[in-house]
């Protein structure tokens, strides 16, 4: 039995995860054509241009995460957790959505140049056109504003593992504050520096929803994405995702030799690395970066919902009215109540998917350890690493090329289980990781003395360990669910037929309508920043521990 499964769930990981990356990789390698690629003008630019956004999103995320992880280590005041719980905030809207209401705040006749019109330091007639000629910055400051928790959170971690005795052992040497964080804290603290980096690196790098919101068309991923209409005659695309991939592997492993390597010991008292109680005017003062980090990160956010419920808001500061219309036709829209129920169907089923493979992956990983465990975890977790971008085109190529898998398969047909599958690869970390804390922390005793009383595996699994972890594969549930409910690439590359768009590729699509269409969209969005809110506040609360856990796993 327990070799049964270990086989399905290896067999399922190769062939819903290592076979489609293979396959975008085997479309791809193709000598000529990938000459041809990197010989192309505009993919090379395209390609410096994808380096350049992770480069300058992945330094924005360090400037904005790594002081307010020291503040958050090194620091304990009034309102902590809910600092902390704020910051996460960005999470619940991808940052394609979050560029709508940026448009029309920085847009040509947006609320920014009409403030600056009323304030007479711009001409009325010719305003700036922000967004028109620094999409680039746009795009890198959505970006980090969205990433910068995964940085804050591995982090502020790793600062809290700093044992204090080692900074006041070079105090008491000379060392000045600086020589102390450079020598003692950075060496300490940069294997967590990497993992999030490298997170934020990878995500901006292949990021398809914000850039091409925002107009921003010579990036490599959104090249890849308009080369859809050409996968029947060309291997171009493939192609760019070949060396998409190449340069994202070779850039983190120069990355891993530099800084995920070489660590000290942390140290060894957990009561030394405890926090400062501060209060009044110094309380007040840790308080304040977390505040503004909260302000600009929460800001587009509050643009599209202000958006959303806007009558008239063209050429000034503020709306002039305010109507509930958008609000009402973001649920009645022809295209909304079937993407959202599309989007239900999906995530149900990926969730369903997810949990099975997840709990059975864990359940393996730390209960039985049999020979190649810690292979099969390191695949189940690969998945946090290769861009979704890369994962949609290899299901492709994998359909594209059989004839067999394309008449079941085609997403041009129905896309239900190919979308079903990548929501549940692109998710299932979350609930292995979950999973895996809640085996390791039920005793394995209770299940050896059921065990010694005559239950079978099957009796000990459904009357003991599940009901022990309940709580963890809730909460891993929850989050697959609602990342799911808003995943953007794959939906935006799979779902090629409109009854089948599922709620992102409804609010793409919905965006570039004439008129409301906008208004719509982020009228639409605003219930689903709502639905995963909760859906977050939910799986804090089965967790019993602060939102983010299983995000620093």
């Amino acid at each position: 039995m327990r070799w049964a499964v270990y086989i399905a769930v290896a067999t399922f990981l190769a062939v819903a995860f290592v076979a489609p990356v293979l396959a975008s990789l085997a479309a791809g390698l193709h000598v000529p054509t990938l000459i041809e690629t990197v010989r192309d003008p505009l993919h090379r630019e395209g390609l410096v241009n994808a380096l350049a956004i992770a480069v300058v999103t992945t330094a924005m995320t360090m400037v904005i995460a790594v002081p307010l992880a020291w503040i958050g280590a090194r620091r304990r005041f009034t309102g902590m957790r809910l600092a902390e719980g704020l910051l996460l905030a960005p999470l619940i809207l991808p940052p394609f959505v979050g560029a709508l209401g940026v448009a029309q705040v920085f847009g040509h006749y947006g609320a920014l140049n009409t403030g600056l019109a009323h304030l007479g330091l711009i001409d009325v007639a010719h305003p700036p056109d922000w967004l028109g000629e620094h999409r680039f910055v746009a795009v890198c400051i959505l970006e980090a504003l969205h990433l910068y928790p995964f940085l804050y959170l591995t982090v502020v971690t790793a600062l809290r593992r700093v044992d204090l005795e080692l900074l006041e052992a070079a105090r008491a040497l000379g060392a000045a504050p600086w020589r102390v964080a450079l020598r003692v804290v950075l060496p300490l603290v940069r294997p967590g520096l990497f993992a999030g980096g490298a997170v934020v690196f990878v995500w901006s790098f292949t990021e398809l929803g914000t850039p091409l919101m925002l107009g921003y068309e010579r990036c490599t991923p959104v090249q890849i994405f308009h080369g859809l209409n050409e996968l029947s005659s060309s291997r171009v695309p493939f192609a760019l995702v070949v060396v998409m991939l190449a340069v994202a592997a070779g850039i983190y492993w120069i990355g891993r030799g530099a800084l995920g390597r070489g660590a000290l010991h942390a140290g060894k008292g957990a009561s030394r690395t405890a926090a400062t109680d501060v209060r009044g005017w110094r309380a007040v003062a840790a308080w304040i970066p977390f505040a503004v980090v909260i302000a600009a990160a929460t800001f587009p956010h509050a643009a599209v919902a202000a958006l959303a419920v806007a009558g008239d808001w063209y050429g000034s500061v503020l709306p002039r009215s305010w109507t509930t219309a958008h609000v009402e036709e973001a649920l009645a829209h022809p295209l909304v109540v079937p993407g959202v129920l599309n989007s239900l169907r999906y995530a149900a089923a990926a969730t369903v998917l997810g949990l099975v493979v997840g709990t059975a992956v864990a359940w393996i990983t730390e209960r039985w350890k049999p020979p190649g465990w810690r292979v099969l975890d390191a695949v189940a977790m690969l998945p946090l690493a290769v861009p979704g971008i890369v994962l949609a085109f290899g299901y492709l190529g994998l359909v594209l090329g059989s004839k067999t898998l394309e008449a079941w398969l085609s997403p041009v047909r129905d896309p239900t289980v190919l979308l079903i599958i990548a929501y549940a690869v692109r998710r299932l970390p979350h609930v292995v990781r979950s999973a895996a804390a809640g085996f390791q922390q039920a005793p394995v005793q209770l299940e050896e003395a059921a065990a010694a009383l005559g239950a079978g595996p099957a009796t000990r699994l459904r009357r003991i360990t599940l009901p022990l972890i309940a709580g963890n594969l809730a909460a891993g549930a929850l989050l697959t669910f609602s990342f799911s409910m808003l995943e953007v690439a794959d939906s935006l590359v799979l779902a090629q037929k409109r009854e089948f768009y599922p709620v992102t590729k409804v609010i793409y699509e919905l965006a570039g309508v004439i008129g409301a269409g906008p208004s719509i969209a982020c009228a639409f969005a605003v219930w689903a920043m709502l639905f995963l809110a909760a859906a977050l506040v939910s799986a804090n609360a089965f967790l019993g521990t602060r939102s983010g856990s299983l995000l620093r796993d």
